[in-house]
């Protein structure tokens, strides 16, 4: 998520003397003299107290705005987690049903082949359900026919009846799972409602403060002309530039400080890999020495090192042109296109378009992709920001554009745009889908 400049780039420093310039200066009246400057100036430094306070209501605002920000965009990310577990547990819950309606079918099935089979070994052979057949047999020969075939038949129906006990057991044990499952879907999707309500509450709490964030710096802006004598548009449009150069020389700072550890991690990988290749120099020495090798071809090398393969450059180059295609579209909380979008909905849609699927949630998004480190970034790599080193906490997701560059949707009142990946602050997290 883009943030607004630290509190530097609230700074409206007040150029002394600089009140009128000569190409402003109106050649019908006289030219100020020394006096009229000076007198200005004192003027303007008695001043100076109510000019530093101005400045601090303006920092103490846009913190305020930022915080705002802050939480919306972070319980929207929380919305859309929310949603990627109820739909999971949905899917579970139908799943088991499926299984139930199937073990209840196969149970009905297993009683009614249990029913035919008692009817129709009785119609079939009445004799044999009595001591009937044994009384009125001719002979011991006889008895015996007639005695196993008492026996094998009610072993076939013990049988049909222990299959009939099995299926309903498992009927049974599937209903209690179908049920369990539907409770957890139930409560998922209550969970998601709470969250999606938490969302629309953070996202109104942002609208309203920037909009009286907004009208508190058109007031403060006000009063700042006054006190220095210079237009609201002059004034605005300084502060303007006092925070983008802020946020210039902030970026710098994170570029800078981000390429430093790229070089460490560098540094320390290439460290490894001499020790790991001196190590091998010196076993293949001793192996020679004592006539014996680690292996039939020499020492064993160390292993490589393993990146994440490259996405292909046509599914890269695909969800780049569709990003890039929405680039002016409003963000959203929760929406995934056609017009307008919020983090996780851009790099979904985007990377469908590059063919692969990920789902609508940033952390979710994380975990199904490969993790690589800062150095590895290439365009269509997902780089991702959370509040703490876990990726459980990551709230914010954007896709690498290269050169620094990163295509978001960054946050209630902003549309997607292309900017430095520190033009907030550097992220923590880096994943190749």
């Amino acid at each position: 998520m883009r943030k607004l400049g630290p509190a530097a780039v609230l700074s409206l420093g007040l150029v002394a003397g600089c009140l009128v310039t000569s190409a402003q200066a109106d050649p019908r009246q006289p030219i100020p003299s020394k006096q009229d400057v000076a007198n200005a100036q004192q003027a303007v430094t008695s001043k100076q107290g109510q000019v530093r306070q101005i400045r601090q209501q303006l920092a103490a605002a846009n913190a305020k705005l930022q915080q705002a920000s802050d939480a919306a965009e972070i319980a929207a990310e929380a919305y859309n987690g929310a949603r990627y577990e109820a739909q999971q547990a949905r899917k579970a819950a139908t799943a088991a049903q499926q299984a139930a309606d199937q073990a209840a079918a196969a149970q009905a099935q297993q009683r009614k082949a249990y029913a035919q089979g008692v009817v129709g070994n009785y119609q079939s052979a009445p004799e044999l359900t009595t001591l009937a057949g044994i009384a009125k047999a001719h002979g011991i020969d006889e008895i015996q026919q007639q005695t196993s075939a008492m026996s094998e038949s009610q072993k076939a129906l013990n049988a049909q009846y222990g299959r009939v006990q099995a299926a309903a057991s498992l009927a049974t044990v599937t209903a209690q799972q179908a049920t369990a499952a539907q409770d957890k879907a139930v409560k998922a999707e209550s969970a998601a409602k709470t969250k999606r309500d938490a969302a629309v509450a953070a996202a109104n709490a942002a609208q309203a403060e920037a909009e009286s964030v907004a009208v508190q710096k058109k007031k403060l802006l006000k009063q700042l002309a006054r006190l220095k004598h210079v237009s609201v548009a002059i004034a605005t449009q300084r502060q303007q530039a006092l925070e983008e150069r802020a946020q210039e020389r902030a970026a710098e700072k994170a570029a800078a400080e981000a390429a430093a550890k790229a070089a460490a991690e560098a540094a320390a990988q290439q460290a490894a890999q001499q020790a790991a290749a001196k190590a091998a120099q010196q076993a293949a020495a001793k192996g020679a020495k004592t006539g014996t090798l680690g292996s039939p071809g020499g020492p064993t090398p160390a292993a490589p090192t393993t990146h994440a393969p490259a996405a292909t450059s046509a599914g890269v180059a695909a969800a780049l042109a569709f990003a890039r295609a929405q680039i002016g579209e409003p963000y959203v909380w929760g929406a995934a296109g056609p017009n307008s979008w919020d983090c996780s909905g851009l790099t979904m849609k985007a990377w469908q378009q590059g063919g692969i699927d990920l789902p609508h949630y940033s952390v979710a998004q994380y975990e199904q992709s490969t993790p690589i480190s800062l150095g590895d970034l290439q365009p269509g790599d997902l780089v991702f920001w959370g509040t703490t080193d876990s990726p459980s906490s990551i709230h914010h997701v954007a896709l690498y554009a290269g050169d620094g560059m990163i295509i978001q949707a960054p946050h209630t009142g902003a549309d997607v745009d292309e900017v430095s990946m520190y033009s907030w602050e550097a992220p923590n997290f880096f994943a190749r889908p």
